[in-house]
């Protein structure tokens, strides 16, 4: 089968397409025919090699054919012992890890089922970002209903779900993006947009109960100016480098205003709960454009170009 391999750090000139071996399943594992992926910061971390402890779970001192990718939406093709819930044929999204595959083996509980009539690539564009999203808001900042909430890069991956989904939780929102993004925050939800080029929010007057950072380049001292005195901030990015990674690992171990920098968890209740969310309306997945397999690092610097809306999805097949 078909997979997307990368042999080397720096960027997409080492991410190809490549003939690798077909995955078998083990007991709890389901077989799954990818139709569709999508590309999250993580890809573009991994292609860099930074930050550089990545380096350790990618491949060091370089890759050799890892696999990328984390998302995928398709069709179940065997499953393993123990697996009682799915069948051949069933219509699957979820996430793990070497996902830029046309096959993978994957945990049951790292899947659920396809909302009918939503689109493989609709459905590949929720796992990671809606996931993050939904634990970042409820679990990590622990959201109630009436708080104000700043989201930092609202209009990307996992912006754009935590705008959706709290205005879901009851939240009022307000979502941080440049000029030519403001339109798209405001027609997601957010009931303010700051652009970030003509306003300094760390100067602002507004206090929030909540700030999501998904950008990862304003220092946390300045963050924790817009904070409430009960306000919480939640990293969730690695843009700004080892040393903002590092920065936000202390912040959390010695601030109560910051919660630590944690990865989204993958489970079957919370997929649940955002596939019923899709089915009735509530969020909705948000795709700046599709790419061919064959494509996927034109897909990965689609995303490092700063310019993406929503999700840049890959088909599969």
């Amino acid at each position: 089968m078909k997979a997307i391999v990368q042999n080397g750090y720096g960027t997409t000139e080492h991410v190809s397409v490549k003939e690798v071996e077909r995955p078998r399943i083990d007991d709890g594992q389901v077989l799954v025919n990818v139709r569709a992926s999508s590309v999250n910061a993580g890809d573009l971390f991994t292609v860099k090699g930074s930050p550089y402890m990545i380096r350790f779970s990618a491949g060091f001192p370089k890759p050799k054919d890892f696999i990328l990718g984390w998302d995928v939406a398709g069709v179940v093709e065997e499953v393993g012992a123990g697996v009682d819930d799915l069948q051949a044929g069933g219509e699957v999204f979820g996430s793990c890890e070497s996902a830029f595959a046309e096959v993978v083996a994957i945990k049951r509980r790292a899947l659920a089922h396809k909302p009918a009539g939503l689109s493989f690539e609709a459905a590949a564009a929720v796992p990671t970002a809606a996931l993050t999203a939904l634990q970042q808001l409820r679990d990590s900042g622990g959201l109630q209903e009436g708080e104000r909430v700043l989201v930092l890069g609202a209009a990307g991956g996992v912006g754009s779900f935590a705008v959706q989904l709290a205005k879901y939780f009851g939240a009022s929102v307000t979502g941080l993006c440049r000029t030519d993004k403001v339109d798209f925050v405001r027609s997601i939800g957010a009931d303010h947009v700051i652009d970030y080029t003509a306003e300094d929010f760390t100067r602002s007057q507004e206090r929030y109960d909540l700030v999501l950072d998904n950008i990862g380049r304003v220092p946390f001292s300045r963050m924790k100016r817009v904070l409430t005195p009960t306000g919480r901030l939640v990293p969730n990015s690695g843009h700004g480098g080892m040393s903002h990674v590092i920065s936000g690992m202390l912040h959390g171990m010695f601030s109560k205003k910051v919660t630590g920098m944690k990865i989204a968890s993958l489970n079957r209740d919370d997929l649940d709960l955002l596939a019923g969310l899709i089915q009735k309306g509530d969020i909705t997945p948000i795709i700046d454009q599709v790419f061919p397999f064959e494509e996927t690092a034109r897909a990965i610097d689609r995303l490092d170009g700063g310019d993406v809306k929503g999700k840049v999805v890959v088909a599969v097949s």
